[in-house]
Order: structure tokens, then C-alpha cells, then sequence
């Protein structure tokens, strides 16, 4: 009854659309211009947003990706704002015209590495994949990411098509260049550590690009590298966030990428709308005297009164119903929730109904694993995307519940390449829910105690994959917590991705655990880790027998630490990494006070980039207990552990 009374009063006080309408007006231009002469703190002004290994070193003015020293990473500076790339009346791209400088150091003794590119990409959170991928594109829901992108290649990926490691590549939608230049023929060599000038026009009328490659101090060449039509449309939304992608590989094809000044400007079409002709005159009244007569309170004035009136009803009334209601009720009230839109990509909250929608209504059948903490699902999103539902047996109290979801928002804007992106989280009808993103390869766990014997190099791989997500997370405050062979995810190129982050979910001391404890537990679970991973064993594999962490001590102490290692291997381990990676994840079970090292310094050890500290000859006393979380979270309760 009251939403029947609701709709006709809404029907008597609102506007007829068809009076209000507006119709299209003239067509006008819209111009967005920007200019960094160089990326000094003076010009940067915060309209660049630094993701990954991007960095602004204040010596050099320039953008930087990767960071120097950094191997096997990726990363992008992305103009802040959209530009609007793409009017969707006219279905025309915008025309657009950028220029930067940039130079390109390599640090491989020649054997080159993989590059630099300018994107036009849909979001300013995503980071690619590091390696031949450029830092442009991940295993994300690659089908459905737009992207156009300009490549400076200078390593020859033959499974990418490459030609040769010095040339420029036009991707659209994918990591495949759809045209490949050989910049050698226009007498540029991209990686000989000059600076060089790009220069990209791309005219949006007659749908052509335009590309010019030459010395920075000269004038721009009057041939081109590339001309040719090339309509852009399908690879762009309304809008889009302009910038640079690059990555560094590993140990032998290694980069610094510079840019050094970047100019931009884009012209797009749009139409005005023409005012209403509706207007207020015919309203006013005007007595014989020529003077505006004030009129009294008018009906709709009541009316808007009533209307909010029965508004607090109705939501009165829902709200009892919402607490009284059963589960499928409650379902269909939240189906009909309206979503903000937001970037792709980015974290957002989600209601029961589309964690219901994903997972077949929480089906057995989806079911990857449980802990006592926790049930883990299978899912597919309405757009297609595989993920991971996490969700929680336990339900926290008001104020850590709001504390792990301020924590669950952290984590979902961390983009990293070895870091499983969060996709959303769902605290609705007392339900919590994190929702990943899915990596279908496996996980650690079963590459390592289930079927076949795991090689040498890529268990070593696997370790530095680990160990730079970690200190990526410990740099941006955050800890992961949960720490383990299945917490590693395991990608299609065999790449580690760290996901299955532990939550607090009810401690008093919360804050103070944050602060204190939980990074060095990441430490110091990371080094268990590793002797799993180097002795393809269990840290504990059953009652009775002795624990990894003992025997590895104990093998130390006899100088038999290379008989730890996994013999199943055969011969192809490389003896040193293996020796220097066991010794790393001992000194990460050291005391904290008694020369524990941090994530970044355990990064540099095992990249052979800092002389590692002599370990002591005898086991160290007062050793965090093996089950290190569940001793360190006495007096708390963590999400998940074990």
C-alpha cells in the first residue's frame, strides 16, 4: 500500500520527461593538454600515480621503471586523471598528439632486456606481468582489458613474435604486437644509453598513426618510423588513463628505463545540450500595480512533506523486515542493490547475492579447501572473471570488523605482479567474504609434495618471486600472515603469486600485534618456507617425526647443510644458490634481536647482491616456536594460520 500511494504522488510532482528533455546541441571540441619538462617535485604536483618499481629518484628528474637493482619486476607512471579518448555519440576516437624523452641504460653486458612503452590502459591500479610483458598486461582478465600501447622492445622474444631485440612495437588488446618496426633501419638504437625522443600523432578523424623516433636535442625527423591508418575504437572506452609501463627480467636482462620529460594533448568531440525551453515565468504573478505578488505556500510543498514521510516508512518498515527475514528474502532485497561503478580492476564491495550468483549459492562443489577458520570456493563473476571466495566461519565484532575491513581495503589497492589482486569483499547479512583473484596452475603445496619432482631453477624462482612480494607488502606497512606452501599461488608461466593473506579477526591488542609482531613473523615463516622448498619437505610431516627447522639446524651445526637438499633434483642444482638459499632462510629464523634480517635485505641476499652475514655455528636459543604464528598470536586469534 505504500509504495502504491508512493508512485502516485512521485507521478503527480515529477516532471514529464518528455518536457525536460534535452535535445543535442552544437558539436564543440574538448582540448586536455600536459607538460613535464622534467619530473622534478616542483612539476609533478601529484598528478602522477607511481605503481610497482616506478619511482621519481629527486637526483635524476626522471621517472624511473624499474628502480634500479631490482630484477624480475614491473611497474607504471600514470597520469592521475582520465582523459577522454572516445566519444560514444559519434563513435569516434579522439585525436591526440605526445612527446617524451627517455633513454634506456642497459646493465646485461649487451644481452639486452625488455623495455619501455606508452599505454592508454582503462585503470591507473593494474601492473602487468615484469619480463617480455612489459609491465603492460597480466594474466588478469586479459580478454577483457583495453589497452593500446607503443613498445620500445630491446630484447627479441621469439614465443611474442619478436623480429630482433631494437624494435617498436603497436599492441592492441594484447602483448603481441599486432606491428613490429625494426628501429635499426632508421639509425636508432634504443638501449645505447642516449636520450631519445618519441613522438606519437594519432589523428582520430581519418582513424592514422603517426611515429617518429630521433635525438632528443634535434628536431623531429621528417620521416617517420611508422604511418599507416589504424582505428583505435574498439581499444578504447570514453576514458582512458594515459602513461608508461616497463619491466626488468632476470639476472643477466636487466634495465633502467628513463623518462625524462613527456608532453600531451588530445583533442575529442562532444555535443552540448540545449537548454530546456521550460522555464519559471508563465509562474509568476504580477497584481495591477506592476508589483510581484508573493504567492503562498504551495500544494507541492505538502506534498514533498508526505512523500518524505512515507519514505521513512518504508525504509522503517524494511529495515524490520531485513532483521526478521530469512536468507532468500534478504537475497533478493540486495540483488536489487545498485552498484557504483567503479575502475576495473579495483576492489569493491560486494553484496551476498553476487557471492551467491558466483559460487552456485555456496556449493559443495566448489569447494577448494577449508581450514577451521575458513571455506574456500571457486567462482565466476557476471564479467567473466575466475576468482577465489574466501569465506570466514567466524564473525567479528563491530570494532575489528571494521578495523579488517579497512585492512581488506589496504590490501585490494596493492598492485604487484607477484601479489594475487583482491577483487572484493562482502560484509553483508553477517557473512565475511574476500573475494581473489584465481590462478589456475596450482599451488605451492602440490607442486611440491604432490605429483612429479619440481626442478632446481624453478624452485629458486619461486623463492624470489616469494620474496619480493613480501617486501613489496612490508614497504607499504602491510603484513601477510599466512605464510605457507598453499598461500603461493602458482601461474601458467610458472610464476609465484602470494595470496591467502591471514586477517585478524578478534584481538583487544590488535594494533599493537600489527605493529610489533607480524612482519617479523612473515620473516621468519618466509625461512621455513624456503627449507621446504629446498628439502621438498613438510615442516612437520607427522607425530613423532623431527621438525624441518630442528634437522636443518642440526645439519648446520655438522656442516652437512648440503645433504638438506632435495637428492629427487638429480644433479642439474646449482650448488651455490642452493647452499646461500638455505643459509638465507636460517638467518630469517634468527631472533629478531640477534640478526634477523628484514624482507629487503633477504631480497638483496638472494639476488647475490649483498655479502650475507656469517650465521652462528650452534642453533641460537629462545628460537621462535616451529608453529611460529600460532605461538606469536597467543592472546590473539588470527583469520587463518597452519
Amino acid at each position: 500500500m505504500f509504495f502504491l500511494i508512493l508512485s502516485i504522488i512521485l507521478s503527480s510532482t515529477l516532471p514529464n520527461p518528455a518536457q525536460s528533455s534535452h535535445k543535442p546541441g552544437p558539436e564543440i571540441s574538448l582540448t586536455k593538454r600536459l607538460s613535464f619538462p622534467n619530473f622534478g617535485p616542483n612539476n609533478i604536483n601529484q598528478d602522477l600515480t607511481l605503481l610497482g618499481s616506478a619511482a621519481i629518484p629527486s637526483e635524476t628528474g626522471c621517472i624511473q621503471i624499474p628502480q634500479p637493482n631490482l630484477r624480475s619486476s614491473a611497474g607504471r607512471a600514470i597520469y592521475s586523471s582520465p582523459v577522454r579518448l572516445f566519444d560514444p555519440t559519434s563513435r569516434l576516437p579522439a585525436s591526440f598528439q605526445t612527446t617524451f624523452s627517455f633513454r634506456i641504460q642497459d646493465r646485461s653486458n649487451g644481452s639486452g632486456g625488455p623495455g619501455l612503452s606508452f599505454v592508454v590502459v582503462p585503470d591507473e591500479l593494474t601492473v602487468g606481468r615484469p619480463g617480455p610483458w612489459l609491465g603492460m598486461l597480466n594474466d588478469a582478465c586479459e580478454d577483457e582489458y583495453k589497452v593500446f600501447a607503443v613498445e620500445l622492445d630491446t630484447r627479441m622474444n621469439p614465443e611474442f613474435g619478436d623480429p630482433n631485440d631494437n624494435h617498436v612495437g603497436i599492441n592492441l588488446g594484447s602483448i603481441v604486437s599486432t606491428t613490429v618496426i625494426n628501429a635499426s633501419r632508421f639509425g636508432v638504437r634504443l638501449n645505447d644509453g642516449t636520450l631519445h625522443r618519441a613522438w606519437i600523432a594519432y589523428h582520430g578523424s581519418n582513424k592514422s598513426l603517426e611515429i617518429s623516433l630521433g635525438p632528443d636535442a634535434e628536431p623531429r625527423p621528417t620521416t617517420g618510423v611508422y604511418s599507416a591508418n589504424l582505428d583505435l575504437s574498439p581499444y578504447l572506452n570514453e576514458y582512458m588513463f594515459i602513461g608508461f609501463s616497463g619491466s626488468s627480467g632476470d639476472d643477466y636482462h636487466t634495465q633502467i628505463h628513463s623518462v625524462c620529460s613527456w608532453n600531451f594533448t588530445s583533442v575529442s568531440r562532444a555535443r552540448l545540450r540545449v537548454p530546456s525551453p521550460e522555464s519559471c515565468a508563465s509562474k509568476i504573478m504580477v497584481g495591477d500595480d506592476g508589483n510581484v505578488i508573493q504567492s503562498k505556500t504551495p500544494t507541492s510543498f505538502y506534498i514533498f512533506v508526505g512523500v518524505v514521510v512515507l519514505v521513512l516508512l518504508v525504509m522503517i518498515n524494511l529495515f524490520f523486515n531485513r532483521k526478521k527475514g530469512n536468507d532468500s528474502d534478504w537475497e533478493e532485497m540486495v540483488g536489487k542493490e545498485k552498484q557504483r561503478p567503479g575502475p576495473p580492476n579495483r576492489a569493491r564491495k560486494l553484496n551476498l547475492s553476487q557471492i551467491y550468483s558466483a559460487t552456485r549459492r555456496l556449493d559443495e562443489s566448489q569447494v577448494l579447501g577449508r581450514d577451521r577458520n575458513s571455506v574456500t570456493y571457486k567462482g565466476i563473476l557476471l564479467s567473466g572473471c575466475n576468482v577465489v571466495v574466501k569465506r570466514f566461519s567466524s564473525i567479528p565484532s563491530g570494532s575489528v570488523r571494521r578495523r579488517m575491513i579497512k585492512e581488506i581495503k589496504r590490501i585490494g589497492k596493492i598492485r604487484h605482479p607477484n601479489i594475487v589482486g583482491v577483487r572484493g569483499w562482502c560484509f553483508d547479512h553477517q557473512e565475511t567474504v574476500v573475494v581473489y583473484d584465481f590462478v589456475g596452475n596450482g599451488s605451492l603445496d602440490t607442486w611440491l609434495f604432490g605429483f612429479g619432482v619440481l626442478p632446481w631453477t624453478r624452485r629458486f624462482k619461486v623463492v624470489k618471486d616469494v620474496g619480493q612480494a613480501l617486501a613489496y607488502l612490508h614497504s607499504k606497512a602491510v603484513a601477510h600472515k599466512n605464510l605457507k606452501p598453499s598461500s603461493v599461488l602458482i601461474d601458467v608461466s610458472f610464476r609465484a603469486i602470494l595470496g591467502d593473506f591471514g586477517f585478524v579477526l578478534s584481538s583487544a591488542e590488535s594494533t599493537r600485534f600489527e605493529s610489533s609482531v607480524s612482519q617479523k613473523v612473515d620473516v621468519f615463516e618466509f625461512g621455513i618456507l624456503i627449507l621446504e622448498v629446498v628439502s621438498g619437505r613438510r615442516r612437520k610431516s607427522g607425530a613423532g617425526e623431527i621438525h624441518l627447522l630442528d634437522l636443518a639446524w642440526a645439519l648446520h651445526e655438522t656442516h652437512e647443510g648440503w645433504s638438506l637438499v632435495d637428492r629427487s633434483m638429480g644433479p642439474v642444482v646449482n650448488p651455490d644458490q642452493a647452499v646461500r638459499v638455505l643459509e638465507v632462510g636460517l638467518m630469517c629464523t634468527l631472533n629478531d634481536n640477534k640478526g634477523r634480517p628484514s624482507m629487503e635485505e633477504v631480497v638483496d641476499y638472494l639476488n647475490f647482491e649483498s655479502p650475507l652475514p656469517d650465521l652462528p655455528p650452534t642453533r641460537p636459543v629462545s628460537l621462535f616456536p616451529y608453529t611460529s604464528t600460532t605461538a606469536l598470536c597467543s592472546g590473539y586469534s588470527c583469520a587463518s594460520f597452519n
